[in-house]
Parts: structure tokens; C-alpha cells; sequence
């Protein structure tokens, strides 16, 4: 009786004296009443760091033999839309992380010649795409002279209005469910001529979902509902939280629903792509 006291009391005072010494280190938390730092006061209330040190989880593992049926679709994701308008948040838009990512080459870009991420492009490619240069004539007043200089005109985020992306339904006989993956995304590019009016628009290159994981759970999109819930577009995107429209299916002659329809009856056909891949299953099961 008198060792199992012994042993008790040992572990009150070990988880005691445990207790003190983290609690004479208390973690430096700034906030909007610490003395401001060299990069000036703190814009909120606490400073936030919950995204900056989150990783992702990796996809659970799939064997081939367990994919019972698959089905790739492209969809098209319009910025303009009232779901969508996280994507074109002023401070931190959709186009640019991707844009930096790419350029700074944390992320591979490929080449849009296809949708299979057969080509790669360097990160000095990646600056130049959608970059162009002009001449223009300056006039000196007091000399009267006229010099001409070369400008380079970068790219303008307003002109990425959508972008493409590429993902894989697929039903799992593992775990019986239907689930889906991004395998690419794709900015495309509003083209004006010299009057400003609409030409035609361009994808600018294809970055590989996957491997943009890490790098979209750092980065904080904005949340409608709540400024302090830490939602990333890691997150955003496995939950599927956009408004899309389908323009093409996997299909013999690889045609995007445009190559053969036209007008409304676009939008009627990717509506019945959608429905096609809900009753699929749906039809799986029986009541």
C-alpha cells in the first residue's frame, strides 16, 4: 500500500512540476496591443498563423483493379459568377498564386499545345507568356527632343476572367463510393485588339492540382461567412465550393461539346453530362 502511494504521488508531482515549467514559457502571441515591430502595427486583432504552418493530407491510395467505372470531364470555372468572386479578391487573386507559384518555379507549368502535361515550361517562359512590348515616343521639354523607349506590358489579373479545369470521376469498389479528383488547372486570357474589343481568349499553361496542394493550403481565401474561419483553397476546392459548367467529356474524337452544338443546346448537353454521372449512382443501388 505504502509503494503504490509512493508511485502516486510521484506521478501528481512529475505532472505538476510538468505543468509549471510550460507555463513559465508562455508562447509570444503578438496582437493589435504588442509595440509594433519594423513592418509597422498589426492589421487585426491577433496575428493568424494557422494557415501558414498547415500541410495537406495526402489522397488515400487506389489500386487499378478497384476503379469500377471513370469518367473525365472539363469544366469551366467563370470568375464573374457570385460564387466565384473569392477568385478575383483584389488582395490575393486565384491568377496570381498560381501565377507566382509558376514563376518562381515552386510549381511546373506545362505547355497548353495539350491537356496532358507532356510539355514543361521554365519559369522564364512562364514571365514572358502573355507579355508583350511597345514603342512609345517621349518629347523632353526643355531639350525639345524626342526619344523612343521600349515597354514591357505585364499581364493584367482583370483579363483572367476563367479558367479550365480538368478532374477524373471515378466510382471505388474499395470503399463503394463515387469520388472525384482535379488533375489540372488552366488560366485562360481575355485578348483585346488595338481598339479594346474582345478577340478571343487564351489558356495561358496548365499546372498539375496535385502537385499545387501544399501551396494552396497556405494560401487563405476569403470567406463570405466568417473573416476568422481559416478556409484555404485547398480547401475550397476539395469541397467543390465553385460554380462551373461542363464543355467537355472524354470521347472517341476528343470534341468539345462546341464542335457540335451551339447555342443553348450547350448548356443542355453538359446539364445532361452532370445528371448522367448522379444517376450512375444512383443506379448502383437498390431500396
Amino acid at each position: 500500500m505504502k509503494i503504490v502511494l509512493k508511485i502516486l504521488t510521484l506521478c501528481l508531482l512529475s505532472i505538476f512540476t510538468t505543468n509549471i515549467a510550460f507555463a513559465q514559457v508562455p508562447e509570444a502571441v503578438k496582437t493589435e496591443s504588442s509595440e509594433p515591430d519594423e513592418d509597422g502595427p498589426l492589421d487585426d486583432i491577433v496575428d493568424k498563423r494557422i494557415i501558414e504552418d498547415r500541410r495537406v493530407l495526402p489522397y488515400q491510395p487506389l489500386r487499378e483493379a478497384d476503379i469500377f467505372w471513370e469518367k473525365r470531364i472539363w469544366r469551366v470555372i467563370d470568375i464573374r459568377e457570385k460564387m466565384n468572386l473569392p477568385f478575383a479578391y483584389p488582395e490575393r487573386r486565384f491568377f496570381s498564386i498560381l501565377m507566382d507559384a509558376t514563376s518562381n518555379g515552386d510549381v511546373t507549368a506545362y505547355s497548353t499545345e495539350d491537356d496532358k502535361f507532356s510539355n514543361k515550361l521554365l519559369p522564364e517562359e512562364i514571365q514572358s507568356i502573355g507579355s508583350s512590348t511597345d514603342t512609345i515616343t517621349t518629347f523632353d521639354p526643355e531639350t525639345y527632343e524626342e526619344t523612343i523607349k521600349v515597354v514591357s506590358n505585364d499581364i493584367n489579373p482583370d483579363d483572367v476572367k476563367r479558367f479550365r479545369v480538368k478532374e477524373v470521376w471515378f466510382f471505388d469498389e474499395e470503399t463503394s463510393t463515387l469520388q472525384v479528383r482535379i488533375l489540372g488547372i488552366a488560366p485562360l486570357l481575355d485578348v483585346y485588339d488595338d481598339n479594346d474589343n474582345f478577340k478571343f481568349e487564351k489558356p495561358l499553361f496548365w499546372v498539375y492540382y496535385p502537385e499545387c496542394r501544399e501551396i494552396l493550403a497556405r494560401e487563405q481565401v476569403f470567406n463570405v461567412g466568417n473573416d476568422a474561419s481559416p478556409t484555404t483553397w485547398e480547401d475550397l476546392l476539395e469541397m467543390r465550393y465553385f460554380a462551373s459548367y461542363i464543355y467537355k467529356q472524354s470521347n472517341v474524337r476528343n470534341d468539345r461539346l462546341q464542335d457540335y452544338l451551339s447555342g443553348i443546346d450547350i448548356l443542355l448537353e453538359a446539364d445532361k453530362i452532370k445528371k448522367s454521372i448522379f444517376n450512375f449512382e444512383h443506379d448502383l443501388w437498390s431500396y
